[in-house]
């Protein structure tokens, strides 16, 4: 259930359907359930709670098999609801620990509907799920590592980095992205006939009874959810005064565990209401006997109301109750922007023009996520065609979708934290790259993310030189089974239009992967995908595109040699 279209199959989850008797992933879990009406709502399809609950049993068996002992659910990341499912149709869960950490690990999940008697299936949502291995006698578990086996798990088991680093810092990056936000919105604005916050609010109280426990005891992650899914829907309802359709799910954490015989308190209340959509805030406390209440998690899900058509209805305006209120309906609106920039950014389509997205604060978690995703997907490709070798220098080409990618391999006698250094500094990259003519840092947005404008000679005659506007994206390795990793993709910026000068080019994705082979020998894999026209090496054959990687790369090689002992300060 997404708030558009399918995002971009590059970055969505990958789930391995090879034959069973040629492979199946160890950690791989099905459950196939029937809907029957206990398991649905007022309008015949499947409540989202019931769903969610079953989610979270099959991705909870998924990492209980992986880790040998029992886990629990730490948190979820966004989820999109593309369909609703009726009754008689026939869900379909698979789920599957893409990898593991020290304690924790990411299980992916796939959810797809199946109409039996049409003979017929579709995607309903797929999410990320983050479990953690309990302690056991002997004190904290150390997971063992995840092997991927195929191309497919390659790629999520290398975008699971990705990932984890996008939650652990997710929490304040809202938090800074809401601060500012909210800050330019003004004052709440008024409506004529908008419906009182208040007439919206709900608190309901839930027993935890061993019914609604794992085998742990511990309140079902999943049981949670499905009871702050239902206290939601109610405070939809009383919007609106119809029945409401669950689209999102923004991701969330649980703070807290919960026991048998805690009092679980929800609290739920329609944040903002926009033309086709409302975003209802939901709370979940628990207590025993007089002891303080506990935090156990909150979440943030957003709401469609369907007409006959299938079609989303224009909804009434809310006006948010006083002072904590107003926070709330400013708060929301900064949150769509932030869900519709993610989408934007994370489901473009690779064919789409222009591809460089527009750069602000607001949307750079996303950007970077999708820079160094892009990067990480290009490298876990198998299908590269060696188009020649020359001075242990190796150009390979792939063409897929009317674009031609490039990939140059080769390795340095230089440490490979040190190579990463010497080139993570764009500046620094027409010390040995000719066709770098002009670097200029525009920004350092972080430590982590800086913008440049490069320039790049022209290569016919009287023609123009091109420029580009690019974010570079450094990551250093999760653990010694990633690279360092340097990724480039263009981005607009108003400050840096294109001028008469150059012809303003633009890089899909680019970059350097780093491995260290040895404490002396690093491997460098360089990547650069375009549309055909774009590519900052421009050529009118493969041959004189080859001699220009070589004589740059040849001199990269003598750059980090010469460098090698050098402190470089980033």
């Amino acid at each position: 259930m997404s708030e558009g279209k399918d995002a971009d199959t590059q970055l969505e989850p990958v789930f391995i359907r090879e034959s069973e008797d040629v492979y199946r992933n160890p950690t791989e879990v099905k459950m196939s359930q029937i809907v029957m009406p206990c398991h649905a709502n007022h309008c015949g399809e499947l409540s989202a709670g019931q769903l969610l609950k079953w989610m979270d049993s099959t991705a909870c068996l998924s990492a209980e098999r992986h880790a040998g002992c029992s886990c629990i659910t730490a948190s979820v990341d966004d989820i999109h609801f593309e369909h609703t499912i009726g009754v008689g149709n026939v869900v379909n869960i698979i789920a599957k620990v893409n990898r593991a950490f020290t304690s924790s690990m990411e299980v992916g999940i796939l959810v797809n509907c199946e109409d039996l008697y049409a003979d017929t299936q579709w995607n309903v949502c797929h999410a990320f799920a983050t479990f953690v291995a309990r302690r056991t006698e002997a004190g904290k578990v150390q997971l063992k590592q995840v092997t991927p086996r195929t191309q497919m798990e390659q790629m999520e088991y290398s975008l699971a980095a990705e990932r984890r680093r996008m939650r652990l810092i997710h929490a304040d990056i809202i938090t800074d992205l809401l601060s500012s936000s909210t800050a330019q919105l003004g004052e709440c604005q008024e409506y004529q006939d908008a419906v009182p916050a208040e007439r919206t609010r709900v608190e309901s109280v839930e027993l935890v009874l061993p019914p609604h426990t794992n085998h742990q005891v511990s309140t079902f992650g999943g049981q949670i959810m499905a009871w702050m899914e239902n206290v939601a829907t109610i405070a939809a309802s009383r919007l609106c005064n119809a029945h409401p359709t669950l689209r999102t799910i923004d991701m969330f954490h649980f703070r807290a565990p919960s026991h048998i015989g805690d009092r679980l308190v929800l609290k739920a209340i329609v944040n903002n209401a926009f033309k086709h959509s409302m975003e209802v805030g939901v709370c979940a406390e628990a207590y025993q006997g007089g002891e303080p209440l506990r935090h156990i998690n909150s979440a943030f899900m957003t709401f469609e109301v369907l007409d006959s058509d299938r079609k989303p209805r224009t909804l009434p305006r809310i006006r948010p109750v006083p002072v904590d209120g107003k926070r709330r309906y400013q708060e929301a609106i900064a949150r769509k922007k932030i869900r519709l920039d993610r989408k934007y950014i994370i489901s473009s389509k690779q064919t789409e023009v222009p591809l460089s997205v527009p750069w602000d604060p607001s949307n750079q978690m996303y950007l970077s996520y999708n820079n160094v995703s892009a990067l990480k997907l290009m490298d876990t490709r198998n299908n590269w065609v060696l188009t020649s070798e020359k001075n242990k220098v190796r150009l390979y080409t792939l063409e897929e979708n009317h674009m031609l990618c490039f990939k140059v391999q080769m390795h340095v006698s230089v440490p490979a934290e040190q190579t990463f250094h010497l080139l993570s500094d764009l500046r620094r990259r027409k010390e040995w790259d000719q066709h770098y003519e002009e670097c200029e840092l525009i920004s350092q947005a972080d430590e982590d993310d800086t913008l440049y404008r490069v320039a790049t000679p022209c290569v016919s005659k009287g023609g123009k030189g091109q420029d580009f506007i690019l974010l570079a994206s450094r990551r250093k390795p999760c653990d010694d089974r990633d690279p360092y990793l340097i990724a480039l993709r263009s981005v607009t910026l108003p400050t840096h239009p294109p001028t008469e000068d150059y012809t303003r080019g633009e890089v899909l994705c680019g970059g350097f992967t780093i491995w260290e082979e040895s404490s002396f020998v690093t491997k460098i894999t360089y990547y650069n995908q375009a549309t055909p026209g774009v590519l900052p090496y421009i050529s009118t054959d493969i041959a004189g595109l080859s001699s220009s990687f070589y004589s740059a790369f040849s001199a990269c090689s003598h750059y980090l040699e010469a460098n090698k002992d050098s402190m470089t300060v980033l």
